[in-house]
This record gives structure tokens, sequence and C-alpha cells, in this order.
């Protein structure tokens, strides 16, 4: 009889202990198995060959013949997952091993081939300051690639993906959305054609539990492109990981375990000794930080990609609180109108860009100040008009609009602010020839920007109107107009990643333009034309932008100078939600820890599915004293350590 340390994969499972089960048969290390837990059947690893225990043991149940042994990459990086961002160990391989694992099969488009010798010829020849970036890039190890937006990280990319496939290494390059994948896709394709593995949401359970099993069978070197999940994939011999657009929030696994992707990457980079690539126009404070404390070589790239093109880019910035600037609309000021049409005229696009969804942002009475909000979350509700319904983006609930105030009697409701669906119906009454689009988070899916990708291309819309998926790594050909409604909407959060942000989103929205195509005009709409973050993003001066942040960073201990952590806790009541908040509170004080503590206060969001929460922000350099917290958190009270905002 032999006995294993097993590891199960199940949520419910939260001891910190492996456990012992016994076979007749004889299994490797990190093979799947069934095991019972309890009343239920669930996957499970063995961790290694035990001993005889003194206790009664459960026999394994079954072993999965069909699927390979997990690496031992993987596993290291299960455990140091496990201690770096505490959670249930048996939950967090639900990241790691498909749900549906025993009805997979063999993709039919696996690797069966030993031909994996592919050629650069089909590739645009590297600019001399691509050659120079590359020739940086020699030994195994992290490198943050900072290029200016139309510079060619892509092909960065692709050049360092062909020699590590041609090295029998595989390829992890990682997208933040899903918009992103036919392009980026399309570049990699070019060079390694049918062999390039694309992830995203919108693959069926089963295909990505296909695709799973492709990536752990076979000794040849894969391709994969995907979103942060991608990581949890069963590599052999990973050569290189790249994070493409790296200062987006999406990286950041926002439910349990709450993971930032660039620490994992770089743990898993680590464990492989591969190359490990952090690519963006506009790195994020705490990385660039990082880098110049750790000697971590940081390559700068800012010349345009097409160095044969002739072109000259114009910013304007207008300030929107001059009216005299906007005569022939009340939210499009004239230079931008001017600019669109100029567009139209050429043949050639425009793209308004919003961060806000709906028609009308604010429903209120002018007569008592009564405002709709939402019944679960107490945040503003949006109107959409082409559907007659107001929504909360934070919980979706929804319903029709009311014709007068609930609380005076009141007919005249006053709808206020304005989205993406009102920048849409102000371009058609000042273009009403021309082809709209509008791509946010309220398109079906045949009307997504992932599905329209190729006819935006190819130029059969005149005017895209979108929100922050349209700024990510896009490169439109015909595209000679940006215009940017309101650019500080950022800033309006009570947060201190609203300034970078701010930055970020006004730096890659200009992006879109000067990537060798053509000439282009940026008009920048702003409330605060004198922000430094806004002159900065204009004027692509990154430098100037980290100079003055990381020292507002370091006099207010944020980030990269303390490790944050987030506590909340939900109570019916709001009188019960803050004495218990004050309660965890003086427990942490008498716990001694080198820690700062800010609250409790109400959240940003203060009601969550009708209920009221509040928090405690905690900070300190050392990570280990926010676990402790962590492993002494009260029943009903939510954590997020590394939150990429404390709202």
């Amino acid at each position: 009889m032999y006995y294993y340390e097993i590891l199960p994969r199940d949520a419910s499972y939260h001891s910190e202990k492996f456990l012992t089960y016994h076979s007749e048969k004889e299994f490797t290390k990190n093979k799947l198995i069934f095991i019972k837990l309890r009343s239920k059947k669930v996957i499970g690893i063995v961790i290694r060959n035990t001993t005889k225990p003194k206790f009664k043991t459960n026999p394994i149940l079954d072993e999965l013949n069909q699927i390979p042994n997990l690496p031992d990459e993987t596993l290291k990086l299960i455990n140091w997952l496990h201690s770096y961002y505490p959670s249930s160990i048996g939950g967090l391989l639900n990241q790691f091993i498909p749900s549906n694992v025993l009805l997979i099969k063999q993709s039919s488009n696996a690797y069966t081939t030993t031909n994996t010798n592919f050629s650069e010829d089909t590739l645009p020849k590297l600019s001399s300051e691509q050659a120079d970036a590359l020739s940086k890039i020699v030994l195994p190890g992290t490198y943050i690639l900072h290029g200016d937006t139309g510079s060619g990280k892509t092909r960065i990319y692709q050049e360092l993906a062909l020699r590590n496939v041609n090295q029998k290494k595989s390829v992890l390059i990682l997208t933040p959305e899903i918009s992103l994948t036919p392009q980026l896709a399309q570049n990699l394709k070019s060079l390694f054609h049918e062999k390039v593995i694309v992830i995203h949401s919108k693959l069926s359970q089963k295909k990505r539990a296909e695709i799973w099993l492709e990536i752990a069978t076979g000794n040849e070197p894969k391709i994969v492109l995907g979103p942060r999940s991608a990581l949890f994939s069963p590599f052999h011999n990973l050569g290189l990981i790249v994070i493409d657009e790296s200062h987006e929030s999406s990286y950041k696994q926002e439910q349990s375990p709450y993971y930032q992707t660039i620490r994992v990457a770089g743990k898993l980079a680590e464990l492989h000794k591969a190359y490990f690539v952090i690519g963006s126009a506009t790195p994020k404070i705490e990385d660039y930080y990082l880098a110049k404390t750790k000697n971590v070589p940081i390559i700068r790239m800012k010349g345009i990609a097409k160095t044969n093109s002739k072109f000259t880019i114009t910013k304007k910035i207008i300030d929107i609180k001059d009216k005299s600037l906007f005569t022939k609309s009340s939210i499009i000021s004239d230079a931008l109108i001017t600019e669109v049409e100029k567009s139209l005229d050429n043949h050639e696009q425009s793209l308004l860009f919003l961060n806000r969804r709906g028609t009308s942002r604010i429903i209120f009475c002018d007569s008592c100040g009564w405002q709709d909000l939402c019944p679960n979350c107490d945040v503003p509700l949006v109107y959409h008009g082409d559907e007659f319904q107001i929504r909360c983006h934070t919980c979706s609930y929804r319903t029709k609009p009311k014709t007068s105030c609930p609380k005076c009697g009141n007919q005249e409701i006053l709808y206020k602010g304005f989205g993406t669906k009102a920048i849409v119906n102000e371009i058609e009454k000042l273009f009403p020839q021309a082809k709209i689009k509008r791509f946010d988070k309220d398109n079906k899916k045949d009307d997504s920007f992932e599905h329209n990708y190729y006819s935006v291309k190819d130029g059969d819309v005149d005017i895209i109107i979108g929100t922050q998926g349209l700024i990510k790594g896009l490169d439109l050909p015909k595209l000679s107009t940006i215009g940017v409604i309101v650019a500080d909407s950022a800033l309006s959060f009570p947060d201190y990643t609203a300034t970078e942000k701010s930055y970020q989103q006004i730096n890659q929205v200009i992006g879109r333009i000067g990537r060798g195509h053509r000439d282009g005009t940026a008009i920048i709409q702003t409330y605060n034309p004198d922000s430094n973050a806004v002159k900065d993003a204009v004027n692509l001066k990154y430098e100037d932008f980290y100079a003055n942040e990381i020292l507002e960073r370091e006099k207010y201990h944020y980030p990269p100078f303390r490790q944050i952590l987030k506590l909340t806790c939900l109570r019916a009541t709001e009188k019960n939600a803050a004495l218990n908040a004050n309660k965890f509170k003086e427990i942490i004080l008498k716990m001694n820890l080198d820690v700062e503590l800010s609250g409790p206060a109400k959240s940003f969001r203060t009601k969550v599915d009708n209920k009221f929460q509040y928090q405690i922000i905690i900070k300190s350099k050392l990570r280990s004293e926010l676990i402790k917290i962590i492993k002494n958190l009260p029943n009903g009270w939510n954590y997020d350590i590394d939150p990429i905002n404390l709202l």
C-alpha cells in the first residue's frame, strides 16, 4: 500500500495542511487524481509520498490517465501565490485546473509538427531604435520596455518570441482587453501562423479546457496570447513572458486571490528562468520606481517605428469653462467639430473618447433636490436614452425613468451630465451623413469592437465613439482626428491613483495618432487646462510627471513606499457596519503591528447589495504585518491586498 499527501481542488478546503490518502497504485508527484472530500468527489494533486499515518485514511478513487502531470513550476507558483496573496488553497487551484477536466480531449490544433524554425522574413525591418532595444535584452530577467505609442513595442515582442521558439521554448504574451486580441493575434500569426493559441473570456469552458490540455501536452513550444488567467496554464520550458499595456487596471484580479498580474508573472518568469518584458507607453509609477531602485533595465523608445513616413501632429488644449469655444455644441468644441469635418472631407477617421457610458449621468429634481439613486448601491443611476431605461453601472439594477419626483411630485425631472450615447446623439446632429459607431460595455456581441475590428481598421466607420477599450494599443491607419471630450474625468475621484490614471488615459488616447500613417490632430477638452498631469500627458513628458508624482506618493506614504491592505465589512445597517469596523480596529491596534491605520470610514460605494459598507485602510513597509491581519479577519470581512484604488 502506498500513502500520499494530496492537495484537493475545492474552494471549501481552507486548511494549510495536505490530506493523506492511500492507494495500491504507485503515483508520481504532481499527478492529478480523484479523491473523496467529505461527501464530494473532487480533483486532487499528488504532492509527495509519505509513510503510513496513525489515523485511518481514505483511498484514492481514480487517476486521470489522459491528463499529464502538472509541471514543477506550476506547483511552486501555487505555493508562492498562497503565501503572497492569502486565500483558500483549495479554491486557489480553481485558477490552475479546469473544472471540466474529465471532458476534455486533445485539440485537433495540437502541436504535432516538430518544425518550429520560423523566419522573420515576413516582418518589417527593425528600426535602429528597435535594434538597440533588442541588444539590451540579452540575459533572462526582468525588463521595462517604456516605448511611446507608435514606437514599435509589438515588433520587439515578435523578435523575442522568435528567438525563444527557435530555441524550443514557449512564449506567453498577456493582453489586458479582449478588444486588443485580434490585432495582437494578427501580428503573431504573421510570424507563427496556426501555432498561436489565443485565450479569451468569450471561449466556452470546454474550449478553454482543451487549450489547457494542449499547453500541458507534448514537448513542442507553445505561443500563447491571452488575459491574466493565462498565467496559470501548465507551461513546460517557458522562455518569455510579455505583459503588454502593463499599466492597465484589468491586470488586477478583483476576486480572491486578489493578485497583481505583474507580481505573479515575475515569479513565474523567475521559476522558469525566463525573459520577462513589461511593456507600456505609460508605466505604472510603482513599477517604474521599483525598476529604478532594483537596477532593472528600463529600455526607452521614443521614435516612431515607421521611419519612412513624414507626418505632423497638432495638439490643442480646450478649456471647457470657456463657453465661447462651444458655439455649435455645448459638449463638443468648435475646434473639434472643425477637425472632424476635415477628416470626413479627406475620407479619414475620427475617434471621440469619453470614459462614461450612457446618455445622462445625473437625474434629479430641480425643485427639492431629490436624486435618483440605486436602491442597492446608493450611487447615481444613469439614463440610457436609446433603451429608455435608467441603470446602475455597479450592480446592473435597471428600471424605467420616473415621470415625476417621488419626493415632492414635481414633474420637471432634469437629466445632467453626459456619456457616450449622448455624444452619439450630438454627432448624429452635427454630421448626419457620417457613419458612426459607439463601442463600450453596453454593446451587444455583434456590435462589440472585437467583432467589428477589421471593419473599423479598413475605414468602414467615419467617427468612432467609445470608452477606454478603444485607447489600448490599437493602430488604425486611417485615423487622423482624436477628440478627448472630458480629459480629466478620472481626476474627480478621491483616490491616490486618480492623477496617474488621468495621465495614462490622455497619453494613451493621443497615441492612437502619430503612428506614422498620416498627419493628425488631437483636441483635448478639459476643465483643468493648467493641470500638470494634463499638460505632461499632452506633451508626452512621462519623466516630468513621474518626478512630481513619486514625491507625492512618498510624502503621503502610498505605494511604492508602503504596501496597502484594504479591509471592508458589510452590514444590514450603517450603525452596525460602523460598530463592527471600530471593534476590529481595536483588535488590530492591540496586535502592536508596524502599520498605519486610516478609518474606519464609509466606503466610496456606501451600499453594496443593499448593505452598508465600511472600510479600514492599512499601510505598512512589511507585507508580513498585513498578512497577520488577514489571518485574523472575523467572519463577514473582505480584504484586498495591493488594491488598485482605495475607493
